[in-house]
């Protein structure tokens, strides 16, 4: 059971590094003509809308109940967490090269580590450390060349990961208490919404159809991202999942080739060798993990059985 769920939570990141991969590509594609609040503002309003639509053909518990935590602290954290993320991440685009700001996404993992710990109570062994730590290296194969000045937009990029962790991890300290993926994705949206909205009127700039309609497919490939990942989040420990996110580096050099001309040379293939092999190395640990706790179960068990007296068959003597 428990490396079915390990199984199943693996395909749930490598299906949600393709669709927030593609959501990452249409923000910068349509970044420098807009700013942050007015996709956002759409965007949040049209997941928050799919949510309710998703309930509703669904016709199981209701819209109310969909919607509704039981984990009302954290959820807000989630929520503000995710628009500082959005937000960062908005402007980390405008400001640096696609490839560049993914450098900071691979520092979510060690902060993911770092968080683990006091939230959600998870022991990471020193073999999950030596692995992130892998994967970090992987992450700056990527710059050969080093960066050399801190600027604005790294900073902004850094900002983005550290919310970004933290609304991962509350997602799955969720994920703990309550089954409902679906508020997970609703409230964060909602909150995005809500709050974009405020400085829509400041920055808003009239859009065309065809922009109105990346906004939208932008919001779909949220909608579904976000979902998948709470599911993932629910199956696999955070320090886990992080690493295979950084998978997502694969298809942003299938994306930046096809799309932005960005053409990558060896060392972008150097480092996604060392961001795939920590990722796979995480996933055997769990697995040797898994495997060690049947062994244990299954020991306890056949111990008890031995130890306990076999039920008397006889007549009791007089």
């Amino acid at each position: 059971m428990a490396r079915r769920a390990t199984l199943f939570g693996v395909a749930m990141v490598l299906i949600y590094t393709a669709l927030i991969s593609s959501a990452d590509a249409i923000t910068k594609f349509i970044a420098g003509g807009y700013a942050a609040p007015q996709l956002y503002a759409i965007s949040g309003g049209l997941v928050a809308l799919f949510c309710l639509l998703a309930e509703s053909l669904s016709n199981r518990s209701g819209l109310v109940a969909a919607v509704r935590t039981t984990q009302v602290p954290a959820m807000a954290v989630r929520s503000i967490a995710t628009v500082i993320a959005a937000t960062c991440f908005f402007y980390a685009f405008k400001l640096l090269p696609f490839a560049e700001v993914f450098v900071f996404v691979g520092l979510m993992p060690i902060f993911a580590g770092l968080m683990s710990g006091p939230i959600l109570r998870e022991k990471v062994s020193l073999a999950v450390w030596i692995s992130l730590a892998a994967g970090f290296v992987g992450v700056i194969c990527l710059f050969p060349g080093g960066i050399h000045s801190i600027s604005a937009g790294h900073l902004i990029a850094l900002s983005a990961s550290l919310s970004g962790t933290t609304s991962m991890v509350m997602a799955r300290y969720i994920g703990r208490h309550e089954t409902n993926a679906l508020a997970q994705v609703f409230w964060p949206n909602v909150t995005i919404m809500l709050v974009m909205g405020c400085a829509l009127p400041f920055v808003y700039k009239p859009m065309p159809l065809i922009d109105v309609g990346w906004a939208a497919a932008y919001a779909g490939f949220l909608f579904l991202a976000r979902w998948v990942l709470v599911v993932a989040l629910r199956q696999m420990a955070a320090y886990v999942v992080t690493p295979l996110m950084n998978l997502q580096f694969v298809w942003m050099v299938i994306l930046g080739a096809l799309f932005f001309g960005e053409i990558p040379g060896a060392h972008i293939y150097l480092g996604v060798t060392f961001v795939m092999g920590s990722g796979l190395y995480l996933i055997y640990e769990q697995f040797a993990r898994s495997t060690i706790v049947q062994q244990d179960a299954v020991r306890v068990m056949t111990g008890s059985l031995k130890a306990s007296p076999a039920p008397a068959t006889g007549t009791p003597a007089e």
